[in-house]
């Protein structure tokens, strides 16, 4: 068995376990303690503020799920943490209050989001922050400059790269041509060190997670699986989902060793 079996044991709740019906919304203190509930594991967003510290968002801005406005790269962390999620009681989240939330109870899986810009301060804050967190860990980005950064920073964080066939979002464009050739394939993982991969399940199957997963045994996600019929899909190309929108089960895996792609259509 890998030594990091640990990693893919369960299914991971996307920006935790949120439910906007249940006004629980995602990558809030109520999102993860419904995951820790059911007995998931936790995945969330990490920005960098303007003083350097590492909060638990998906946007780089305010606004769509939260009162206010404004990037969160131009405000403090102070400011931060009093603001409002819409329709409920919960406020933004530090690494640290994160940390203290889930105290090692389920596994907590970090991404790193980066403006491509170069920036490693939300590297090092969560390297700090993680320093002597007793639980399971690991951390992954989509910029291979920072998960490079964190094998420096934190060489005993398990890390990981995320990656899809096409990346949507503003800094796709300014991405160079040989960055949009390489990224999708994985290719920077020479560089980076990757110990894990966390792919996009509606461009499965694909050539770099199949080398990834099969080849250099490397534990592999799919995400974002919304259905039992997605969940059944990613069985054959990943060793776990994340998802969202749907309570999965624990259902085993198919062999690594089965044929490397089915042709099957892949989920809408």
């Amino acid at each position: 068995m890998s030594r990091l079996a640990w990693l893919t044991a369960r299914p991971v709740a996307h920006r935790g376990l949120h439910d906007c019906g249940l006004r629980i919304i995602e990558n809030t203190a109520s999102a993860v303690s419904a995951a820790i509930a059911q007995q998931y594991g936790v995945e969330v967003d990490l920005q960098v503020t303007v003083d350097g510290d590492a909060m638990v968002h998906h946007d780089a801005v305010l606004g769509r799920l939260t009162d206010g406005a404004g990037k969160l790269a131009d405000m403090t962390a102070v400011q931060l943490k009093r603001v409002r999620f819409k329709a409920t009681d919960d406020r933004m989240l530090t690494l640290g209050e994160l940390c203290d939330l889930v105290a090692g109870r389920t596994l907590l899986l970090l991404e790193l989001k980066s403006a491509f810009d170069g920036d490693r301060r939300l590297v090092q804050r969560t390297a700090q922050v993680l320093d002597g967190y007793a639980g399971p860990l690991a951390a992954m980005s989509f910029d291979p400059n920072l998960v490079r950064a964190m094998q420096h920073a934190a060489p005993e964080l398990v890390r990981g790269i995320t990656a899809m066939r096409c990346y949507p979002g503003s800094q796709w464009p300014a991405l160079s041509a040989w960055q949009k050739h390489l990224w999708p394939h994985l290719l920077p993982r020479a560089i980076t060190c990757a110990q894990f991969v966390a792919y996009g399940l509606r461009d499965m199957p694909a050539i770099a997670p199949t080398i990834a997963r099969r080849v250099l045994r490397l534990p592999t996600f799919a995400w974002v699986a919304r259905s039992e019929d997605d969940a059944r899909y990613a069985s054959r190309f990943a060793d776990q989902i994340i998802f969202e929108g749907f309570r999965p089960q624990n259902a085993p895996q198919e062999p690594r060793d089965a044929l490397p792609f089915d042709l099957a259509r892949r989920p809408a």
